[in-house]
């Protein structure tokens, strides 16, 4: 008996325990109240909810699904929400876009895949399935990022990269404390992380490791990617072209026979396949026309 009430304690409180784990994965995600009260710079209008129709299709359909034909992916724990009515509408802007940024458990985060503009077409599209809302558009960092300069310099002693922020306000020069830095270097398929996210000093500044193995181009030239993102001045993004790769004198990848490749400069033996796919096909198009031209004529004999 006691055996009995014992495993109907356990199980009654591994049942509680799972639903407010679930609970607490799905609604507390404890948003700080400056990210919390964001607004989008741009408008909410048709164009930007198509244009966020298409980058949620490409990103998020595969997990949440249609807006409102309750086809999310069930399969997850927990549950990627129907983004269309309930919780989702209940949030601020401001959390959504934090959400979408910083991703966490199987949400993943967005900040280096979705340009922050691309990020609020996605909410805008979110949006046009609650016709209650209405907008407050942020006016504050609208030009701000306009006044920010990227300063990127590489130590060959210490092999790494000091970055350095700061905006020309009308106050004077502004040094970008606390601000989210990731770097990356442009490859033939993406970019490439190099070291983790950092945040500046009090001087503005950020550094990275960078591998001593990366291959650049034929004189070593590797070209990087700044990303910085700041609550006040906004998401900007650096390019610079630094010589700091290992010079690698090696044909692009597109410039040989490959299967990615454009037709022009396919294997030939998928232009031989392809070739005879379509002979044979033609082929046997003809073996039927033929054929059936017999039938016809047998029967009008």
């Amino acid at each position: 008996m006691f055996m009995k009430n014992s495993i109907l304690r356990l199980s009654v409180l591994f049942i509680i325990s799972v639903f407010f784990l679930h609970s607490f994965a799905v609604n507390n995600w404890n948003v700080p109240a400056d990210k919390k009260a964001k607004n989008s710079t741009i408008k909410f209008d048709a164009s930007s909810a198509k244009q966020g129709e298409d980058i949620f299709t490409k990103n998020c359909v595969s997990c949440h699904g249609n807006p409102g034909k309750n086809n999310n992916l069930k399969s997850l724990n927990p549950i990627p929400p129907d983004l269309s009515t309930g919780d989702p509408q209940s949030l601020t802007d401001g959390e959504l876009f934090y959400i979408i940024t910083t991703g966490r458990s199987i949400m993943p985060s967005f900040q280096s895949i979705l340009s922050e503009e691309d990020r609020w077409k996605v909410i805008s599209y979110i949006r046009s399935f609650n016709k209650n809302y209405v907008q407050v558009i942020s006016k504050s960092e609208s030009s701000k990022s306009k006044l920010v300069k990227i300063n990127t310099n590489f130590d060959s002693k210490t092999n790494q990269i000091k970055v350095d922020v700061k905006a020309n306000d009308k106050g004077g020069v502004v040094l970008l404390k606390n601000s989210q830095i990731q770097l990356f270097a442009n490859r033939y398929f993406g970019k490439l992380q190099i070291d983790k996210t950092k945040q500046t000093d009090e001087n503005g500044t950020a550094t990275f490791d960078f591998p001593k193995d990366l291959p650049g181009d034929k004189t070593g030239n590797v070209q990087i990617v700044v990303q910085v993102n700041d609550d006040t001045y906004g998401e900007i993004e650096s390019v610079a072209k630094l010589k700091i790769g290992i010079p690698t004198d090696k044909p692009a990848l597109n410039q040989e026979r490959a299967i990615w490749n454009v037709m022009a400069k396919a294997p030939y033996w998928i232009l031989f396949l392809y070739s005879f796919g379509i002979l044979a096909f033609i082929g046997v198009l003809l073996y039927l026309i033929y054929n059936l031209y017999k039938l016809r004529k047998a029967t009008t004999v």
